[in-house]
């Protein structure tokens, strides 16, 4: 019984016990939840603020006891973390920043490497830079965010072009990545965020995959500033060619949506690159990335499947490795994904939803929240953990060439997806 128990008390379980509370809360008092403010300015925002920081102290401090990590100096190294995340999601919610579509754990990577790099990280900082357990807490709140009935607003043909493109490109990503010599987890991390729906994609996988931290900044790096000449590139593109295939303005810009909910990496670089075209197409375009967005959990299920089944062969003469020691090897924190959009999902389903003032899903809201949170902490980690002259490596130039390359075959699939199945398909169904 106390092995077993022991056996509980690894951090792949611990973050989905630590999970629980947060997406309790964001099911049942989704209303009374704090929000990460706008401005550092008022009481409002410094209330919140506040609780906040209370909910993150409590998990990190009673996560910390159940992984026999040392709790002493806690807060005053957790103040300094909390505050900087705090400040790189203030810094996304200024309009500019929001318009080219950066998200906060991009500016709490840079906070986080200018301690780094130019000062030094003291020894009292050192107790709360934990960036791995912040991640995997962060990925199974991202779980209750996938749901199924929003992806079925697309349809069939919807999910068919999700899987098509997912599939073709991840593999095609991921071949030209190991050509190019970028090592195996690494190319998984970067085919994933490229294939699905960029930074969160990219986090879930590098987490499954083992990606070096260092390496995995750099690919939410390039995937945050690659985006940007994305969202005007791709409308340029869709009004260029597509009028030279269809007459039909309707059936241009449902191909336009398909196609640029299929290529543009975040979900607001997608918003704002198909609104240059239209309405049809923007309503399009943010169905079919809901349509991708929920192969995060495929994904990462069937790499965890994988690289588990993969190390067993090269340990042992029997090709047919154990049911208990893939299970043993494969990463927890992903069932507590699977699961939160499980329960989010039928909750959905059954009505017990209520929607906040901006007329959405308070309960996802709130559990994308808390996703945000944590994935911004855990980036300001490694940015506390990374070296300059590691983020600007060889490899990890031989990544960005990779990843322009699969990005560029990228818009050339999903184009040919996009205009078959929505531009000659769908018409005669």
């Amino acid at each position: 019984m106390k092995n077993f128990i022991e056996k509980l008390r690894v951090e792949d379980w611990v973050a989905v016990w630590m999970s629980i509370p947060l997406l309790l809360m964001a099911l049942f008092v989704p209303k009374n939840m704090p929000v990460v403010p706008s401005t550092l300015v008022g009481e409002v925002a410094w209330y919140n603020i506040m609780l906040l920081f209370g909910i993150v102290l409590l998990v990190i401090y009673i996560g910390s006891l159940l992984l026999h990590r040392p709790v002493k100096g806690l807060f005053p190294s957790l103040v300094v973390i909390f505050l900087l995340s705090l400040l790189a999601q203030v810094v996304e919610k200024i309009g500019i920043v929001k318009e080219f579509g950066f998200e906060s754990v991009f500016f709490s990577v840079i906070f986080g490497l200018l301690i780094r790099n130019l000062w030094h990280v003291p020894d009292w900082m050192k107790p709360a830079i934990q960036g791995e357990f912040f991640i995997k807490i962060g990925v199974v709140c991202l779980g209750a965010t996938i749901l199924f009935e929003d992806v079925m607003k697309s349809g069939v043909l919807g999910l068919v072009q999700a899987i098509l493109v997912v599939t073709i490109v991840w593999f095609s990503a991921y071949f030209i990545a190991r050509k190019m010599k970028v090592d195996q987890h690494t190319a998984m991390t970067m085919s994933s965020g490229l294939t699905i729906c960029g930074v969160s994609a990219a986090i879930t996988a590098a987490r499954v995959a083992k990606c070096e931290e260092n390496k995995l900044s750099y690919i939410v790096s390039l995937i945050l500033i690659i985006v940007v000449p994305m969202i005007y590139l791709m409308p340029w593109l869709a009004n260029m060619i597509l009028p030279l295939i269809f007459d039909d303005p309707e059936t241009i810009q449902t191909v336009a949506g398909a196609w640029i909910g299929g290529t543009v990496d975040t979900t607001s670089g997608v918003a704002a690159s198909s609104s240059i075209i239209g309405d049809v197409a923007n309503g399009h375009a943010m169905i079919i990335k809901a349509a991708q967005n929920v192969m995060i959990g495929f994904v990462a299920f069937f790499i965890a499947l994988y690289l588990s089944t993969r190390k067993e062969q090269r340990q042992s003469d029997d090709n047919r490795p154990s049911l208990a020691i893939v299970w043993d090897k494969f990463p927890k924190f992903i069932i507590g994904f699977v699961v939160a959009s499980l329960v989010f999902s039928i909750f959905q389903s059954g009505d017990l939803m209520t929607l906040n003032e901006k007329g959405k899903l308070a309960e996802p809201a709130v559990a994308k929240m808390f996703s945000k949170l944590f994935f911004s902490l855990a980036f300001v980690c490694i940015g506390l953990d990374t070296r300059l002259k590691d983020i600007i490596s060889k490899e990890n130039r031989n990544v960005m060439k990779a990843f322009l390359l699969a990005q560029g075959w990228n818009i050339i699939v999903t184009f040919i997806v996009a205009v078959v199945i929505f531009g000659f398909l769908k018409p005669l169904l």
